[in-house]
C-alpha cells in the first residue's frame, strides 16, 4: 500500500517546471542554456508598486489579513473591472488568493463533485487538467489545430455538453498559443451557454494586458450569462509580479462565498504586503504595462521572422501573451546520431541537449504536434536561441 494518497499519485508533474529544472541542472554544470520554457515576464516589478510595498511594511501591515482580501484591494478590483472592462461587480463578489492558480483551485473544489465534467479546449495551460482531476472531476478535452488559430467553435462546445457538464474552462489570451477570442466568438459561445444556465464558465484572463490587437474582451460582458461566469485574473503577468503571489476572482456571490469558506480552512488570506502592492498596481496609472506589451510585441515579430527562416516549421500569429506554439511534425521520424525524434518530447530534449535551448513539449498542453516557446527573453537571447535551434534542426535527417 502506498503511503502517498491516490489524488497525488494521479497528478502529473508540471512539464514547464520540469524543463525549467532541467535547464537549471545543465547550467549548474557550466552549460550555457537559453531558457525559453518559463512563463513569466523578464521585467522587474515597477518602482511605484515596490514603493507601496515598502510603505506597507513601514505602516506595520504585518498581521493576519481578511480571508477574502483587504477591502481596499477588493474595491480596487471592482474599480478595475468597471473602468477597464465595463463590468459591474461588488466587493462581495471578489476573492483575493495566493495567485490565480489558487483562485482556480478554489473554484474547482467548490463546484465539482466526483464524476462532474469540465470542458476544456486544447491546447490548455498545463495545470487545468490536473486541478480538475484533483477535484475528482473529469476533463473533457476539445481539440483544436493551428489552422483555426487553436480556438474552439460554439458548435464544438455545444456538442460536448452533457447532463454531467459542470463547467467550461478557457483562457484568452491563451497560454500556450497566444490566441485571443474575438467579441463575436465570445458572443457565439455565450449564446450556447445561455441555453445551459447550470453550466459555469471559468474565464482565465491573466494575460489580459498582453494583447496586441486592441481592447480586451471578456465573456462576462454578456448579461444573459454573467451569473454563470467566474473571471480569474491577477497581477502576475501584466505587472511583472509573479513572485508576489496575488490572484483574484470575480464570481457570482454564491460561488465567492463558497471559495471564501474553503480558503478560510486552507491558506486563509493572502500576504499583507503583497496585497498592498497589488492595490497600488491596480489603482495607480503609469505606462509600465504599455512598455511591457510593446516590448513583447516587438519580440513576437522577431520570433515569427526567425521561425520563418527554419524549414519545416509551421506557425500561426499569436495575438497576445508571450508564447508561440509552432507545429513541428515535419521533424518526426528524423534523426541525428543517437537522437531519434519520435515525438514532441524527443524534440524538446534534443533541443535542450544539442542546441542548449529549453522549450516545452506540446503534449504538456494537450497537443503533441507542437512545442511552446516563450519569448519572455531579451532580443539578443532570442536571436542566439533561434540560431542554435535552426542549426540543430538542420542536422536532423
Amino acid at each position: 500500500m502506498s503511503k502517498i494518497a491516490n489524488r497525488i499519485l494521479n497528478l502529473s508533474d508540471s512539464q514547464t517546471l520540469v524543463m525549467t529544472q532541467k535547464s537549471r541542472d545543465l547550467r549548474s554544470k557550466g552549460i550555457d542554456i537559453i531558457n525559453l520554457s518559463i512563463g513569466e515576464p523578464d521585467f522587474n516589478t515597477p518602482d511605484y508598486i515596490k514603493k507601496a510595498a515598502k510603505q506597507a511594511i513601514n505602516d506595520n501591515f504585518s498581521h493576519y489579513t481578511p480571508v477574502p482580501g483587504f477591502d481596499d484591494l477588493r474595491e480596487a478590483v471592482v474599480s478595475k473591472l468597471k473602468n477597464e472592462n465595463n463590468l459591474d461587480y461588488n466587493k462581495e463578489q471578489i476573492v483575493v488568493s495566493n495567485g490565480a492558480k489558487q483562485s482556480l483551485t478554489n473554484v474547482f473544489l467548490s463546484i465539482i463533485n466526483k464524476g462532474d465534467e469540465v470542458i476544456i479546449p486544447a491546447p490548455y495551460w498545463v495545470s487545468y487538467i490536473e486541478l480538475v482531476k484533483l477535484a475528482d472531476g473529469i476533463p473533457v478535452i476539445l481539440d483544436t489545430c493551428i489552422d483555426n488559430d487553436f480556438k474552439v467553435s460554439a458548435k464544438q462546445v455545444e456538442n460536448a455538453i452533457t447532463d454531467k457538464t459542470k463547467a467550461f474552462l478557457f483562457n484568452s489570451p491563451s497560454n500556450p498559443t497566444g490566441s485571443i477570442y474575438t467579441r463575436e466568438e465570445l458572443q457565439s459561445l455565450a449564446n450556447v451557454f445561455a441555453k445551459y444556465p447550470d453550466v459555469s464558465i471559468i474565464s482565465d484572463e491573466i494575460y489580459e494586458y498582453i494583447n496586441f490587437i486592441g481592447k480586451h474582451e471578456s465573456i462576462a460582458q454578456f448579461e444573459e450569462i454573467k451569473e454563470q461566469v467566474t473571471i480569474i485574473n491577477g497581477v502576475s503577468k501584466g505587472y511583472a509580479m509573479t513572485g508576489w503571489r496575488i490572484g483574484y476572482m470575480a464570481a457570482p456571490v454564491w460561488l465567492a462565498k463558497a471559495c471564501i469558506k474553503l480558503q478560510g480552512q486552507t491558506t486563509s488570506g493572502a500576504g499583507s504586503i503583497s496585497q498592498k502592492a497589488a492595490s497600488a498596481a491596480l489603482l495607480v496609472s503609469d505606462n509600465s504595462k504599455e512598455v511591457m506589451k510593446n516590448a513583447f510585441k516587438k519580440r513576437r515579430d522577431l520570433v515569427l521572422e526567425l521561425l520563418d527562416n527554419i524549414p519545416g516549421i509551421k506557425r500561426n500569429v499569436p495575438k497576445g501573451a508571450f508564447y508561440v506554439f509552432p507545429n513541428i511534425e515535419f521533424f518526426f521520424n528524423k534523426s541525428n546520431g543517437n537522437y531519434i525524434i519520435k515525438n514532441d518530447n524527443d524534440l524538446a530534449i534534443y533541443l535542450l541537449e544539442k542546441a542548449h535551448v529549453a522549450v516545452v513539449p506540446g503534449i504538456a498542453f494537450g497537443n503533441d504536434s507542437c512545442i511552446r516557446i516563450s519569448y519572455a527573453a531579451s532580443e539578443a537571447e532570442l536571436v542566439e536561441a533561434f540560431s542554435r535551434i535552426k542549426e540543430a534542426l538542420g542536422n536532423l535527417k
